[in-house]
């Protein structure tokens, strides 16, 4: 698992959201929901 610093980018982040979804590696559904949550809102901003 990486740990993101304040220094890290909105891609660090994303990339890092995906890499934890596509390797399952969240306690249950719920913390699921909040990485999707997460990625789909950064992303969101990205595109603005």
């Amino acid at each position: 698992m990486k740990t993101l610093q304040a220094e890290s980018s909105l891609q660090d982040l994303l990339t890092e959201l995906d890499r934890r979804l596509t390797q399952g590696q969240y306690n249950d559904s719920v913390h699921k929901i909040k990485l999707l949550t997460t990625q789909e809102t950064v992303q969101r901003l990205l595109n603005e």
